[in-house]
């Protein structure tokens, strides 16, 4: 049965609710691509996929725009995958549960998606209809942006021959996007070398924090779980005797960690529990005001033998997690209330060898963003843990002379009888790879109403889908 039969725009909606039912996180990309793939051929229409299951897919112009230089319209397939503690879906083979709430749509338990599968909808109902004006189209899905922008940076432009382009993953309408951070992704590793000691076990479960996508709530001082953990195994270091068993928070480098888990062993549970108990309560007063639902839970199991870190190897975690910087670390000096440098440590993760520390870095310099990978490198190297950085895109830059701002400024002006906002973010758009691909690229980014992404609150305005959904018609119809 749909849920979002009767919404306006209704085929946006349709393709939206279609894609929801398929399971389509970062590095789950084949079914997705099938499901664009297969649209295409039904609807008779020029279809291109690549081995990273980047989807293109080509319509003709309509009448009257044959002449027309061809535009890109562009969003990315893959979703963050997260759910709530208490949610029992398994996101690798299971769809989405979604509902409306008002004036907007949510998925029950989980992330929702609209970030940025509202992008594929809008073009896949675009491309099936026949009765509007527009010049060539060539929409691009891309893969597992949300890990690195991979599918971007693997797709071969030659396919396109488009020179202008609209992306739809910005999430507030009234806003046109013309600039962008760039990012890189650096890891911290730490060796597990075990030891085996005899003890209690005690489990500090911290939970109920916003979280949040690093790059749009990053200066808004939510707190990072990871960063929080770390805070209490320093203080509980200088209390009492513990060794590290298991530590893990977050589950994307660019998602503010809004869960951790510390499992620790001890041979006076009783007292590591009461100094817990104590520094948390205190911390849960520090940080009411921005993280009201914040919690914190404490279990002791069995007394037996357990595998730990080794000391020295633990001594390096509480120091790399205490010393390294997290969250905005520069405010721009030429655009105000824009955040040009920052870092999240997404993902603090246990593995049979290793521990590792995971950070998305971003800023709209490219020389800012390297100073602080350096910065990052000399922090690993004096601890003497292992470094390695992946997944690099540049920053997008300001185009001043853009046709597309302009021309998205004027119909905007005409639709809603007001100014847009010209925006640059400090999060990641496909825009940069785009842009520095394809030679003379003019883009802008535009989009409905989405909050909350890449947590489970995320929910998708259903007036902005429209009004955005209208205002891209309303430009291609310009686009002769």
């Amino acid at each position: 049965m749909s849920i979002l039969s009767g919404l306006v725009p209704c085929e946006v909606f349709k393709y939206f609710e279609e894609m929801s039912a398929i399971p389509r996180g970062s590095g789950r990309r084949e079914k997705i691509a099938d499901f664009c793939e297969n649209f295409a051929k039904e609807k008779g229409l020029f279809v291109y996929r690549d081995s990273a299951n980047n989807v293109v897919i080509k319509k003709d112009a309509s009448k009257g725009y044959e002449n027309a230089e061809p535009i890109i319209i562009q969003g990315h397939l893959d979703m963050v995958w997260q759910k709530d503690e208490a949610c029992q879906k398994d996101l690798e083979t299971e769809g989405l549960d979604l509902y409306i709430d008002g004036d907007f749509i949510s998925a029950k338990g989980t992330t929702l998606g609209a970030d940025n599968g509202i992008a594929v909808a809008m073009a896949m109902a675009i491309l099936a209809d026949d009765t509007l004006s527009h010049p060539p189209i060539e929409a691009v899905f891309t893969s597992d942006e949300e890990i690195g922008m991979l599918g971007a940076k693997e797709l071969d432009t030659k396919v396109l021959s488009a020179k202008r382009m609209i992306n739809v993953d910005s999430e507030e309408p009234g806003v046109i996007t013309v600039s962008c951070a760039g990012g890189i992704d650096f890891t911290m590793t730490i060796p597990f070398e075990k030891e085996t000691v005899v003890g209690e076990k005690v489990i500090i479960s911290l939970k109920g924090l916003l979280g949040g996508h690093s790059g749009i709530e990053i200066d808004s001082g939510r707190v990072n779980a990871n960063i929080l953990a770390g805070r209490i195994l320093g203080h509980l270091a200088k209390e009492c005797k513990f060794d590290i068993a298991e530590i893990n928070g977050g589950t994307r480098a660019n998602a503010i960690a809004n869960l951790c888990q510390i499992v620790l062993v001890t041979e006076n549970a009783k007292e590591l529990t009461q100094k817990a108990k104590e520094y948390l309560d205190a911390v849960k007063t520090e940080i009411f005001a921005k993280e009201k639902n914040f919690d914190a839970e404490i279990e002791v199991l069995a007394n037996q033998e357990y595998e730990v870190l080794a000391k020295c190897q633990k001594d390096k975690l509480i120091y790399a997690l205490n010393l390294a910087p997290n969250g905005v670390q520069e405010m721009s000096a030429e655009i105000e209330n824009l955040v040009e440098t920052s870092l999240n440590l997404g993902i603090l993760e246990t593995k049979e060898d290793k521990i590792s520390m995971t950070f998305a870095l971003r800023s709209s310099k490219k020389t800012a963003l390297f100073a602080l990978l350096e910065k990052l490198e000399t922090l690993a190297k004096c601890i003497g843990v292992n470094a390695e950085n992946s997944g690099f895109y540049p920053p997008w830059e300001f185009k001043r002379d853009s046709k597309m701002q302009e021309l998205c400024t004027t119909v905007y002006e005409e639709m809603f009888g007001s100014k847009p906002k010209i925006e640059a973010i400090h999060a990641g758009l496909e825009c940069a790879i785009f842009a520095g691909a394809i030679d003379g690229l003019d883009c802008i980014s535009i989009g409905p109403k989405v909050m909350d992404a890449h947590t489970t609150s995320e929910k998708l305005s259903i007036s902005s889908t429209k009004e955005v959904f209208d205002l891209l018609i309303n430009i291609l119809k310009k686009c002769n």
